[in-house]
């Protein structure tokens, strides 16, 4: 006898779960090699401004100007903004499986992430994650971010469910602490394999 889930709902993040992370530290690396650039100096600037850009405060162009451009270069915003947009790959194995139980079980699908808004828009349609996402609260849509516990209490508020109709897969684990601080279960994603056998012990197979 197939069992039926407990749960209703998915909280999903995007960076390290269904997509590779959309600016994180190895593709800061990375264009500091292509583009030859003091990485040190960056980061330090990135350092004190990334937040502001992913709760929505400033463009990608003002997040930009702030860490590289306030000086002349050898290339242009165009050109980096190019390349920042192509780190992004996707887990191909995670959208399958999430979009395959969301069909299944006919699942409400929320996004909950921390990304600024360009490479939000940018990873959503280049993806096609609204093909199966219900809706997406994003931390530059909501200028708050996680580990904040408002943009969980604001997801459940939009998906109208109590949270423990809510599994939440994330891959870091400070912020399923939060999630379950208010009454959520997290499911710690590390790799597709672990997290389809998490999955199916909820019975979401």
């Amino acid at each position: 006898m197939i069992k039926t889930p407990t749960f209703t709902t998915l909280f999903i993040d995007v960076g390290g779960v269904l997509l590779t992370n959309g600016w994180d530290r190895k593709a800061r690396e990375k264009a500091a090699t292509t583009f030859s650039f003091d990485l040190a100096e960056m980061e330090s600037r990135h350092s004190l401004t990334f937040d502001t850009y992913e709760v929505g405060k400033i463009t990608l162009d003002e997040y930009l100007a702030r860490i590289l451009f306030y000086k002349p270069r050898d290339f242009t915003p165009n050109q980096f903004k190019k390349f920042m947009f192509e780190q992004s790959q996707p887990y191909e194995e995670m959208l399958k499986l999430i979009s395959k139980l969301k069909k299944k079980y006919d699942l409400k699908i929320a996004v909950v992430s921390n990304e600024g808004r360009e490479l939000t828009e940018y990873r959503i349609k280049k993806f096609k994650l609204g093909h199966f996402v219900d809706f997406f609260v994003s931390s530059c849509f909501v200028h708050f971010r996680k580990p904040d516990a408002e943009i969980y209490r604001l997801t459940l508020d939009i998906a109208q469910v109590t949270p423990k109709e809510v599994l939440y897969i994330e891959d870091r684990p400070l912020f399923i602490e939060v999630a379950k601080n208010l009454g959520i279960t997290g499911l710690c994603h590390k790799e597709y394999q672990s997290t389809k056998e998490l999955l199916a012990s909820h019975n979401l197979r």
